[in-house]
């Protein structure tokens, strides 16, 4: 039979585009039913009644929190530092009951981190609707791509924001505030005077004008309201995350001191006027844990860094951060999102119980009638599974990129996610073709489904457990000579070292998991859908501590794929 020339060139077209298939899927792994669980022992120990809820209210790397209201609604942000999209967004209609929205940051023309370590990038960023102009903003500083501090601004949070306009200034740490008469202000931490600093630690909160018609701050203008903190003779150290709110004609200037770590507080100052000067309240600080036993239960530690607004029972509510670190004193999870209720009753506001050990559990708003935490799309809380099969056009804003977007390495098909491996390793300042999900609780388990054969011993795909560049776990399938090898590997301080390997056969999906509990983390792999087998022991979670290996994010939990591998089996 006689082919037409056409037809003939059809064929060879089809036949061409299965090949790319089917090369693509051979050097790209396909991760399908992925699972986190998190089984901390307090969640056993304190159930909830029907009208408590749980403290955090968002577990994991959600650090810096800052809330703003627009009628019953409430929108808030975390920083993100080089995780993209950067800023997470939720809304919520009660402050028990949260959804994530979306993130603030979600395009390379406003996140430009792809050359910064995990810790860079967005700090702190401060959110505030403006009703006299009907406006979100969120200011921020971007420790990255040459950005430094930068605003952008949207009519409603849920339908994106402006390309960031850079704002003229140094420093860390900005927030907005609209005052009545119609004018607005940048206040910001930064660097004393040149030739004024005093000693280690010694930081100003200064004060600026801002221009709303340019989103600029008028040049001139700035000024330093706080010197060094509360009682500059006592040496305070880091004074920043600075906010202003205006009650019953009054400015009052709120403050963490301290540092981010076990001197950490939030401190508060009243003005006539917002330029100051400021007086420091006589019963400073308003929120700390820094005076209890190191051992207490539960404890919760490093409060501070927060932000105020009014409730739904018309009652103020602070958000702030604070971790809780396992057994050993580590923190694995990062500085998470905390709420309590604030008593403005006097001059000056308090957190209520925010000077005391704080407990798991709160009392929901007077008014709130339901936790729906878990459910019908609100963010989990608590003790909870949650499972990725990948089928969803729309991956879960959970899932997270490092340096750059998602979309730039994966694609979502009938068969779950496949990763495109970029030719950058774990531990180079790239971006790399991980998605990521945050550690959440002490004692949790990941696992994930994988459809992978690598070409060559530069292929590698698996899960990682992720501090940093420097700090981290991969446990993945890789090749040697003719053979596939399952390898786990441990890097700290940039040095790496095979753990354990072991030689596999690779007829289908293989199934990896890491489990832990507190600092004792377990990786195991099934091979034949069976029972796990673990490989390399029992291995110490201390190297995705932020308290050894600095920074300031928690562990994010990944599924990863390279086409630059080193990790060599043994």
């Amino acid at each position: 039979m006689k082919i037409s020339k056409p037809i003939l060139l059809s064929l060879f077209f089809i036949l061409l585009s299965f090949s790319g298939a089917f090369s693509q899927k051979s050097n790209g792994p396909i991760f399908s039913k992925t699972t986190y669980q998190g089984n901390d022992q307090v969640y056993k120990d304190y159930p909830l009644a029907a009208d408590e809820f749980y403290n955090p209210i968002l577990q994991g790397c959600y650090p810096d929190p800052s809330i703003t209201r627009k009628g019953g609604d409430y929108y808030l942000v975390n920083s993100s530092f080089a995780m993209f999209p950067g800023v997470p967004i939720f809304h919520s209609k009660d402050l028990v009951n949260w959804t994530q929205i979306g993130h603030v940051l979600d395009r390379k023309s406003q996140l430009k981190v792809e050359d910064s370590g995990i810790s860079a990038g967005i700090y702190a960023p401060d959110i505030l609707y403006n009703q006299y102009n009907d406006t979100f903003y969120m200011i921020t500083t971007q420790f990255s791509g040459g950005m430094g501090n930068i605003v952008v601004k949207t009519k409603d949070p849920k339908q994106g924001w402006s390309d960031p306009n850079k704002l003229n200034f140094s420093g860390i740490d900005p927030a907005l505030f609209f005052d009545e008469d119609g004018k607005a202000y940048v206040v910001h931490n930064d660097a004393p005077d040149k030739g004024k600093e005093l000693y280690n630690g010694h930081r100003v909160i200064k004060i600026w004008e801002y221009d709303m018609a340019a989103d600029q701050v008028i040049e001139g203008s700035d000024k330093i309201i706080v010197d060094g903190g509360v009682d500059i003779k006592q040496k305070p150290s880091w004074i920043e995350a600075p906010h202003i709110y205006k009650k019953n004609g009054k400015y009052y200037l709120m403050c963490a001191e301290g540092g981010t770590g076990g001197w950490h507080s939030e401190v508060i100052f009243v003005s006539d006027n917002p330029k100051g000067p400021y007086i420091p309240a006589p019963s400073n600080p308003i929120l700390t844990q820094r005076y209890f036993a190191k051992d207490r239960k539960n404890k919760v530690d490093w409060a501070g860094h927060a932000d105020l607004v009014l409730g739904p029972d018309n009652k103020y509510y602070g958000v702030f951060l604070g971790i809780r670190p396992n057994t050993k004193d580590r923190v694995n999870s990062g500085r998470e999102t905390f709420i309590l209720p604030v008593d403005w009753s006097g001059e000056f506001p308090v957190f209520e119980n925010g000077l005391i050990p704080m407990e798991p559990k709160i009392k929901m708003p007077k008014g709130v009638t339901e936790n729906k935490t878990g459910k019908d799309g609100f963010f989990p809380n608590g003790n909870f599974t949650y499972t990725e099969e990948f089928k969803s056009d729309k991956l879960d804003y959970r899932w997270i990129g490092l340096r750059g977007p998602r979309e730039d390495f994966m694609s979502i098909s009938k068969y779950g996610v496949e990763i495109k491996p970029f030719a950058v390793n774990i531990k180079e300042v790239k971006p790399i073709s991980t998605l990521f999900y945050r550690q959440q609780h002490k004692d949790f388990s990941f696992s994930t489904t994988m459809d992978y054969k690598p070409a060559s011993e530069k292929d590698l795909a698996g899960i990682t457990c992720l501090q940093s560049e420097k700090f981290h776990y991969v446990f993945g399938v890789t090749k040697k000579g003719s053979d596939f090898y399952l390898v786990l590997e441990r890097t700290e301080k940039g040095t790496s070292t095979i753990i354990a390997s072991q030689k596999i056969e690779l007829k289908g999906a293989i199934q990896l998991e890491v489990k832990a509990k507190g600092d004792d983390h377990e990786f195991s792999y099934s091979i034949d859908g069976g029972a796990m087998k673990n490989l390399g022991g029992v291995v110490s979670g201390d190297i995705l501590s932020t308290n050894v290996a600095g920074g300031f994010t928690g562990t994010l939990l990944g599924l990863y794929a390279t086409a630059a591998n080193d990790a060599v089996p043994q």
